[in-house]
């Protein structure tokens, strides 16, 4: 199951389609405003203050209907209408209604919290540029987001932002800490020139809507996308049925590294992680590693591939790059899947026409100061950055950043939507690396393990902010590791 990518055209395309079959707008509108009510809870579980920015069409509707369902949870109700109550649409004002009743007057000085704002002044197909008395509450928004911590959801599009381009105005355009599509993900949201106004990205899927029948060439990676991609587990199962994990990863000054790396296998579930490492470190390392895991002394890293008790390897977080000829080796011949990053990538930038002659499936993990050494890509997006490494080089690649993509030569562009700025510190990918390899040694393909991992590490990052004691700035890789069981149980129960 994919959740394709839209332009504003195919958007609308789809809405007709529904109601030629008899579906009424109101009952999208309310399947909508439900489920915007849903993403904003599995960021904010306990009831504050939710400032409602209205516009007079069905955007501020479904912003309306995620007020009335809030409201009915406890949350206090402020309300900043764009314009006059009887310039509205019906089902607007039908849905104001229900929440005036409850509703504070603009700007309360309630000492509750946190104080949210939903950005439902504009929809998609909207016209730029931004006049008043829009653009006064655009405004207004990006005030309150700066001086009063307002955390910011944008429905379906931040206002402002060209849903189809991607094009903005800074100074035109709300600045969302998260942005809610609705139905399907739009073309503009996934721009790289879009990514600090769109946010976090959450898609709500609404059930009357058709998927467009084209075969995507881009997707967005969502908990309902992505759900039935791990299997449950048989009551029978074993620790051999899930996999073998040998990690390769640490040096003098480095070892933290390759702890991550094991702590990040064992909690993605792979049923045995060994630690892989050189003979004048194997004390050290052996009384830092987890219990969970064995630690093996080697000679020399070609030993690696006459290892018969590993299914999946997981190399190159920390290890530096003195024996490079070694580790190059390994990375060509073994016949095994492996997770390449760091250290790893490093050595392979300086002959990646190896990567061609690779013997077994090869996923690699690069952050965009690693791809620039690997791939000059000149002026591309990091989409077509992307695309058009893996048509070069048979691998699967999951290209790391604030909107993580996985790409595969015959597989859609994926972006992932999980995150927070706080995992931009060290050791998160070491982290990823670890999943991945953990998620392969269950027998998921790499670009499913890729578009998997980078979800469940970006939210169990959101996990430990917003439902733990940790913040962006506090944040570091073991808190994410710490909250990957309650990454797993959201993927297989999503609120949204």
């Amino acid at each position: 199951m994919h959740s394709p990518i839209v332009s504003s055209a195919e958007m609308r395309s789809a809405e007709q389609v529904a109601f030629n079959r008899g579906i009424s707008v109101e009952s999208l509108m309310n399947e909508a405003g439900a489920g915007v009510a849903c993403a904003i809870q599995q960021f904010f579980p306990a009831p504050g203050i939710c400032a409602i920015y209205a516009g007079k069409g069905h955007n501020g509707g479904d912003a309306l209907v995620a007020g009335a369902y809030l409201q009915r949870r406890g949350w206090q109700i402020e309300l900043h209408l764009a314009f006059p109550e009887s310039d509205c649409s019906e089902l607007t004002r039908k849905n104001l209604d229900a929440v005036k009743k409850g509703a504070a007057s603009a700007h309360s000085h309630s000492k509750r919290h946190p104080l949210v704002i939903i950005d439902g002044l504009l929809g998609v197909g909207a016209k730029l540029p931004l006049r008043d008395p829009i653009l006064g509450l655009v405004r207004d928004i990006n005030n309150r987001r700066t001086h009063q911590n307002a955390f910011v959801f944008a429905l379906d599009i931040p206002t402002g932002l060209d849903s189809d381009s991607g094009d903005l105005d800074p100074q035109q355009c709300v600045t969302a800490d998260c942005t809610v599509a609705i139905g399907f993900a739009k073309r503009g949201l996934l721009v790289d020139s879009a990514i600090d106004v769109v946010g976090r990205l959450e898609v709500v899927p609404l059930l009357e809507l058709a998927t467009p029948e084209s075969k995507p060439i881009e997707v967005v990676a969502t908990a309902g996308s992505l759900g039935e991609i791990l299997p449950r587990r048989k009551f029978s199962a074993y620790k051999n049925q899930f996999g073998r994990v040998g990690v390769v990863a640490g040096s003098e000054g480095f070892l933290g590294a390759a702890i991550l790396s094991t702590r990040g296998a064992l909690r993605a579930g792979a049923g045995l992680v060994n630690m892989f490492v050189p003979r004048e470190l194997y004390s050290t390392v052996a009384a830092l590693a987890p219990d969970e895991a064995m630690v093996k002394p080697i000679q020399s890293y070609t030993d690696l591939l006459k290892e018969t008790n590993v299914d999946v390897w997981a190399v190159g977080p920390g290890l530096g790059t003195a024996r490079a000829d070694e580790l190059l080796q390994v990375i060509e011949q073994s016949e095994n899947p492996m997770v390449l990053d760091a250290d790893g990538l490093n050595m392979v930038a300086k002959n990646p026409g190896l990567l061609a002659h690779c013997r077994g499936p090869r996923l690699l993990t690069p952050h965009p100061g690693e791809m620039k050494r690997l791939f000059n890509s000149g002026k591309m997006t990091r989409a077509e950055t992307a695309r058009q490494f893996c048509r070069q080089y048979p691998v699967t690649l999951l290209l790391k950043g604030s909107r993580t993509i996985t790409c595969d030569h015959d597989r859609p562009v994926c972006y992932n939507t999980t995150g927070n700025p706080g995992m931009a510190t060290g050791g998160m990918g070491d982290v990823l690396t670890g999943v991945c390899a953990g998620l392969l040694a269950q027998k998921l393909a790499l670009y499913d393990a890729g578009r998997l991992g980078a979800w469940l590490c970006g939210r169990a990052a959101e996990i430990a902010v917003f439902q733990s004691s940790q913040s962006e700035e506090s944040l570091l890789p073991r808190d994410v590791i710490e909250h990957l069981g309650a990454a797993f149980n959201d993927l297989r129960n999503p609120l949204v």
